[in-house]
């Protein structure tokens, strides 16, 4: 989409107020949009009915969607085909309150040129925190601790069980260098830990890796010096099993693997005979199969970390790319650029 070159200021007297449905969960609107949500979005569109819709088949839907110039997607949107985009011709753009794009934006729509944007980078700071939380508990090695002391009680000795309890001077492994991985390395580089951090992305500038304080690094190479090793690849055809028997094997002894962002990118049945001789720990936000079947032994491993896919937005959290959408939507109404635009090139490399 062009946008004529004016001054922001001079474009806000140009507001119109588009067509705008929500297609999502009917659980998840009630996560994202409460009453200042729905205020500000009433003051930027025009709002018909239904306002939100889980379905893009029903006659009901399909004549509102005749006259929808804006989809604010999230969670649980359908996937936008032909056959839908062909009922919606007045439709230019979809704006996604959540993260990846993947699961309903496909090529039909970078056909018809559509304007996508994504709020990905809100949600990328709930992930850093999580992940940064984990790295400084793998480090001292709390988790493992913690299941120890329910078996060891007063026998404290367990404490030397799991090698150097120590943030300092160790060395962080960050594969994927793109929105959650930059403020993974951000968040690391803020603490005097006298850490080294390595970022393994054949994609990445050298430059703006060295410029946030790590050092690029090929992943073989890395693997044999990480302490922790913390995965932000997306889920692509070629990262699926990136980690698998070869990978685990160069690790060091004692290092903690943790995955917060797909579970494919991990040999399953590999990180499962890695922790249970107890040489390689885990912190799995993700895996694969999600959920993990009931008789995985990683239910049963002291050594693994197991979270229900939360790293990311969660309850409240949700609102803040609320607010990021919104704000993609205010733009849209008074024709200025996108702050998150995806293309279908950049779709190619993003989770």
């Amino acid at each position: 989409m062009n946008f004529p070159e004016l001054h922001e200021r001079d474009l806000s007297t140009r507001q119109h107020r588009p067509e705008t449905l929500l297609v999502m969960g009917n659980d998840v609107v009630g996560w994202q949009f409460g009453a200042a949500e729905l205020a500000r979005l009433h003051k930027t569109a025009s709002v018909g009915t239904p306002v939100v819709t889980d379905e893009l088949g029903s006659a009901g839907v399909r004549a509102r969607l005749a006259e929808v110039e804006v989809l604010i997607t999230s969670w649980g949107c359908p996937p936008l085909d032909k056959a839908v985009l062909d009922a919606a011709p007045r439709l230019r753009a979809v704006l996604h309150a959540a993260g990846s794009v993947r699961g309903h934006v496909g090529e039909a729509v970078f056909e018809r040129g559509l304007l996508v944007t994504t709020a990905a980078g809100v949600n990328a700071e709930p992930v850093a925190q999580y992940t940064v939380a984990a790295v400084l508990w793998a480090l001292k090695k709390v988790p493992f601790l913690a299941q120890d002391a329910r078996r060891f009680r007063q026998d404290v000795s367990y404490r030397d069980r799991h090698g150097e309890l120590s943030g300092y001077g160790r060395t962080v492994v960050v594969v994927g260098f793109s929105r959650i991985g930059r403020r993974v390395v951000d968040l690391l580089g803020r603490l005097e830990t006298g850490n080294t951090i390595l970022v393994v992305d054949p994609y990445a500038d050298p430059a703006e890796v060295m410029a946030a304080g790590a050092e690029p690094a090929v992943l073989a190479d890395a693997l044999s010096r990480a302490d922790v090793l913390s995965l932000h690849a997306p889920a692509l055809p070629e990262t699926r099993h990136m980690i698998g028997s070869a990978e685990l094997a160069l690790l060091r002894p004692g290092a903690t693997l943790i995955n917060t962002a797909r579970g494919s990118l991990v040999d399953t049945a590999a990180l499962e005979r890695a922790c249970a001789t107890g040489r390689l720990d885990a912190i799995l936000d993700v895996t694969d199969p999600e959920p993990l079947p009931a008789e995985s032994p990683f239910y049963d491993l002291p050594n693994v970390v197991l979270t229900p896919h939360v790293a990311g937005s969660m309850g409240s959290e949700t609102r803040r790319m609320t607010h990021a959408v919104l704000t993609e939507l205010e733009r849209y109404a008074t024709g200025l650029p996108p702050l998150s635009p995806i293309t279908r090139e950049t779709l190619a490399l993003q989770a």
